[in-house]
């Protein structure tokens, strides 16, 4: 409860900061040189900043439930379609936005484990969180409906490679109400499923689980939905669910067969705030 009153608090701050900054719009400079590959940065973008607050499994694999709060932050080319957030999305930065199709930069924060606050990692030891950094590509071939994919390598808890594909319809339900939903899949090799679910011999002895190697493969599949609404031009508030069933050595770990489950939930409430910098209008 304290961490995610401070990041909304957090949140708070630095929209009231920006919002204040906004009212006069950013002018990019025009590039000194340009590279016939990359378009343009200069012209109008728009950022989005916010905060989810989640009820999840303590840990992935986990039966028991913790409250966290996670960032929203994106930077794309203004359009309604290209607006859309989901839940599971990195930050972003859409470098390469033409039409329906974007791409770019992407980063996310892969949680840690503590083994003294959950009793299901009694002699497994902790994994420290880590900073999973990559690129994305979405493609919407219709304004209702976005399919997304994600590949990060991680730094810190792991070192692996870890890919999300995730497909969503996108409709109005009423005015500034949309509805979303669709299937996900997470890809990891044995280098980000090893530190969460593999159990080592020394391990084993001190948790009384057997040996286990995790290897690669998939990893999870599943669905989410989420409920918009369109406060004004720059606030929107949303509610989600998201459901992921464990697949190969996460699933089979005996972390999971025994102490946890691979079903697994996360519910949400969130706020997110867009502004506009660049070109010559206020946003």
């Amino acid at each position: 409860m304290v961490q995610a009153g401070r990041v909304l608090l957090l949140f708070i701050i630095m929209v009231s900061s920006l919002r204040a900054s906004a009212q006069s719009a950013v002018t990019l400079p025009p590039p000194s040189f340009t590279l016939p590959f990359l378009p343009s940065l200069s012209g109008l973008w728009t950022v989005t900043i916010g905060a989810n607050g989640n009820v999840q499994p303590d840990f992935e694999g986990a039966r028991q439930d913790r409250l966290s709060a996670l960032p929203i932050f994106s930077i794309h080319r203004p359009g309604s379609a290209a607006g859309f957030v989901s839940p599971r999305d990195g930050a972003s930065f859409a470098l390469f936005d033409w039409g329906g199709f974007r791409a770019g930069p992407v980063g996310k924060v892969r949680a840690g484990r503590t083994a003294s606050t959950d009793t299901g990692l009694n002699g497994l030891g902790d994994v420290g969180f880590a900073v999973e950094l990559g690129g994305f590509a979405e493609y919407f071939p219709v304004d209702w409906f976005r399919t997304r994919v994600e590949v990060r390598r991680g730094f810190g808890g792991h070192d692996g490679i870890v890919s999300d594909l995730s497909a969503d319809v996108i409709l109005p339900i009423v005015q500034r109400v949309t509805w979303s939903g669709g299937p996900r899949f997470t890809w990891e090799d044995a280098h980000a499923t090893a530190p969460y679910f593999g159990i080592n011999a020394e391990q084993a002895a001190a948790s009384g689980l057997l040996a286990f190697d995790a290897k690669g493969g998939a990893h999870s599949a599943g669905a989410g939905t989420q409920v918009r609404f369109q406060v004004d031009p720059h606030w929107e508030v949303h509610s989600y669910v998201e459901y992921d069933r464990l697949l190969g050595s996460a699933a089979a770990s005996p972390l999971v067969t025994l102490r946890g489950s691979p079903d697994q939930v996360r519910i949400g409430l969130g706020a997110s705030y867009s502004f506009d910098v660049g070109g010559s209008g206020a946003p």
